[in-house]
């Protein structure tokens, strides 16, 4: 069987690739003439590559020409203020109902939407740990990366309701080792260099990149069409994330937090910060506030329909610290 892959060049893209070839699948993938194929390794020779982009229909129809699948993995994660809202909806939204469209028209037999547990939306009142059945809701912890994820699924269900066997998985947040300087390893980059003075008060899921590759597999295989797949691994508070990536360093974790109000504030000047260097936050308003805040998502749907398993975040840790030493030794 062949399946395309969009975000193949990608940190969680990358990694399924490498899933479903060691699964014995052929992999078919699209890449845009500027991407980078650093992260794909001994494996970059074995996909069948065609020139392609979410943003061109065109290229995915031809993409898409006999394949048994499509799992769609390319997103934006943005989190990098209002510079950054026009992409997300433009790559995961746009992009989302590109692909929709195109899996349609050239009568693709089954497709995994990657979203995140972000589109299933949070609530500021939120007591229990959210599952499959949760229904969106405004709240000024909506990120606009959460909204584009959610109308993103908006268009995958449209599918669905045209006939497409489409499945939803939503992962939480992904981490393992990847591109210096990018997901976990920024975090691990600034741990090295003392550069998180504060911990956040709040916490969140934590799931690793290879569990999320395997699940989309799984759900691929095993999941009832139109329906949702929460990946997450485990509710934890970030003092414990941060303290367990330290260790694995072997550096010290940060050991004091600040108040909340005051966090959103050092995020406001971070943006302005980036806005006048033309440079990426390492922290904004948004994700100022949503690390203030406790996140708890359930996977018993996934555990359970899809046999997934999770590794414990140690592990995880592990390998994000031997990549970020390893790099910093080249």
């Amino acid at each position: 069987m062949t399946i395309l892959i969009t975000g193949a060049t990608g940190f969680l893209g990358s990694t399924i690739a490498r899933v479903l070839l060691n699964s014995g699948y052929a992999v078919r993938a699209i890449h845009r003439a500027s991407s980078t194929f650093d992260l794909l390794g001994d494996i970059k020779d074995q996909i069948d590559w065609q020139i392609g982009d979410v943003l061109d229909p065109e290229s995915l129809e031809a993409a898409m020409t006999n394949v048994d699948g499509v799992i769609h993995a390319a997103a934006y994660v943005g989190f990098d203020g209002r510079r950054g809202e026009e992409k997300l909806i433009q790559i995961n939204v746009t992009g989302t109902a590109n692909v929709v469209d195109a899996a349609i028209a050239a009568n693709v037999p089954r497709m995994v939407h990657v979203s995140s547990v972000a589109a299933l939306g949070r609530s500021t009142v939120q007591a229990d740990c959210v599952d499959e059945s949760a229904q969106w809701k405004e709240s000024s912890l909506n990120t606009a990366y959460a909204i584009s994820k959610y109308q993103a699924e908006m268009d995958v269900q449209r599918g669905v309701a045209m006939g497409l066997d489409a499945v939803i998985v939503n992962p939480s947040v992904i981490m393992g080792p990847g591109r210096p300087g990018e997901n976990t390893m920024q975090i691990a980059d600034q741990l090295l260099d003392g550069k998180i003075p504060f911990r956040p008060k709040g916490g969140t899921n934590i799931v690793d990149v290879e569990d999320v590759a395997l699940g989309c597999l799984a759900a691929f295989r095993y999941g009832q069409t139109g329906r949702r797949y929460i990946l997450s691994g485990h509710n934890l508070l970030w003092r414990d994330i941060l303290n367990t990536l330290a260790n694995n360093l072997d550096v010290k974790a940060p050991s004091r937090s600040l108040p909340n109000g005051l966090l959103v504030l050092v995020g406001a000047l971070f943006e302005l910060g980036s806005y006048l260097t033309r440079t990426k936050p390492l922290l904004t308003r948004e994700t100022a506030r949503l690390s203030t805040s406790v996140s708890c998502y359930d996977n018993t749907r996934v555990r359970e329909e899809l046999e997934c398993t999770f590794r414990p975040f140690q592990e995880t840790a592990n390998r994000v610290a031997v990549a970020c030493l390893g790099h910093r030794r080249k």
